[in-house]
């Protein structure tokens, strides 16, 4: 039997991980959230899934977790995550660096074979490159939770070299799929269109990102685990097709058939960078077959949201 933690899983892509790993046989699960912006309702209803809520960042509230299971491998997704959430509660940010060293202490002394990281696109701040790679791109981003992120990746690197602990960074983009919190972009644009109420756009909309859909991030992950792939590296897990924010709009209106009007608000102070867009190569090496598109994704969750009545958004 193998035991695998994932810390976060009550959110979007750690219960998504968690649903497609308890698939397999001799495999147990165990979610540890403190549900601070997680759900218990994503949690999947399996026998082999247990959840523990419990605060990662405390140090005493999940040592006899690791005792107990004694995990081969760890998924650790726990973070404060959302651009205008992360620039309210910097603080919050910033002690997730104690998540970060409690499970990479407890990983080390309990025989963890690798731990898998829940990096950003953040980390790379202003594109100084298009598509931003791994290897070239610099990481220079100033936000908390962005250089959370980068100290983060120092750690898992640091216990590597001192430790012989195993790694794999994912640096995730922009990852939506029906699991999402309402707050961010994709499942706002969808809900306010389904609803045919205004969409509103920070700035004038020019702004690019690129969406990959949930399937697309969770197979990945499962096949650097299964397949042994980019242990002690780094890997960058997104769609490489960008769109604009306005283009994005037009498009969740085009395909919900919605009657929403686009209205522009002023732009953030900060936190909403101009491009992001990544090189995914070694993604779609692993990954060994064609992306979600965009259109397909649109649809996707659609459907979803019309087996289930669409609250006022």
């Amino acid at each position: 039997m193998t035991n695998i933690l994932i810390t976060g899983g009550a959110g979007q892509l750690g219960s998504s991980l968690a649903t497609k790993l308890a698939l397999i046989d001799n495999v147990t699960i165990v979610i540890i959230d403190n549900l601070s912006t997680g759900d218990i309702s994503k949690v999947p209803k399996r026998k082999n899934v247990k959840f523990i809520r419990a605060n990662v960042n405390d140090y005493n509230d999940i040592i006899s977790i690791f005792a107990t299971f004694k995990f081969e491998y760890v998924f650790h997704y726990a973070a404060v995550v959302g651009v205008e959430r992360t620039l309210s509660n910097p603080i919050n940010v910033l002690n997730d660096i104690d998540g970060i060293k409690n499970i990479l202490s407890l990983s080390k002394n309990s025989g963890v074979k690798r731990v898998f990281y829940s990096s950003s696109s953040e980390v790379y701040g202003e594109p100084f490159e298009i598509p931003q790679n791994e290897k070239t791109t610099p990481l220079n981003s100033r936000l908390p939770y962005a250089i959370v992120k980068n100290v983060g990746e120092a750690f898992f690197k640091a216990y590597q070299r001192e430790y012989n602990l195993d790694y794999t960074i994912f640096r995730f983009f922009n990852t939506y799929g029906p699991m999402q919190s309402n707050d961010f972009v994709m499942p706002r644009f969808m809900r306010l269109a389904l609803n045919n109420q205004p969409i509103p756009i920070y700035g004038n909309g020019s702004q690019t990102r690129s969406f990959c859909y949930i399937d697309d991030n969770v197979d990945t992950c499962i096949k650097a685990l299964y397949d042994n792939k980019y242990v002690n590296d780094v890997l960058n897990i997104g769609n490489d097709i960008e769109i604009s924010i306005l283009e994005l709009a037009e498009k969740v209106i085009e395909i919900t058939n919605s009657k929403s009007e686009i209205i522009f608000l002023p732009s953030l102070k900060e936190g909403d960078m101009n491009r992001r867009c990544p090189d995914i190569f070694k993604m779609k090496e692993l990954l060994g077959r064609d992306l979600i598109s965009l259109e397909e994704g649109i649809i996707k969750m659609k459907n979803h949201y019309s087996r289930y009545s669409i609250e006022k958004a």
